[in-house]
Parts: C-alpha cells; sequence; structure tokens
C-alpha cells in the first residue's frame, strides 16, 4: 500500500466509514501531462452513514473537505463512488 493511499484512509476515517477501499489507479496513468511521472490517480469506495440526506455532489464535497491539502499535493484524480449503508 502506497504512502498516499495510507494518508487518504486515515484522513477519511473522520467519515466512520463502514466500508472505504481505495485502489491506486497510478499506473494506468504513467506520461499524463499533469500526473507527475503517473502518480495520483486513485479509485474511492466508501460507506457512511454521513451521507444519508445528502445528493451526490455534496457527498463529493464532503469528501473533498475531508482530504483538504491532499487533494491538492498527493491527488491528480480521484473517482468516487460515496454511499450510505442502504444503498449498498
Amino acid at each position: 500500500m502506497s504512502d498516499t493511499v495510507q494518508l487518504l484512509e486515515t484522513a477519511l476515517q473522520v467519515l466512520a466509514p463502514e466500508h472505504l477501499d481505495i485502489q491506486d489507479d497510478s499506473a494506468l496513468h504513467a506520461g499524463h501531462a499533469g500526473a507527475k511521472g503517473g502518480g495520483g490517480h486513485y479509485t474511492l469506495t466508501i460507506v457512511s452513514a454521513r451521507f444519508a440526506g445528502l445528493g451526490r455532489v455534496q457527498r463529493h464535497r464532503l469528501i473533498y473537505q475531508t482530504l483538504g491539502e491532499l487533494m491538492t499535493s498527493r491527488v491528480h484524480a480521484l473517482a468516487i463512488r460515496a454511499l450510505t449503508p442502504e444503498e449498498l
């Protein structure tokens, strides 16, 4: 597991996830402009009761806010699947 994945997992614990999976897709994007040698591409699946009553955009904003500085320093692209436990 990469350092960035560990940092993302740690930061997202504040959302009390029931399920959390972060996939590092960086190798698929090597040479992509702006990706610093292919780094920083991730796919996130997170299940949390904190998303109840929130729309898709609001859930993504909550995740971006939670990740804060990591979004500008370590993450180039983040694909998000954010669900409540009832939506599984």
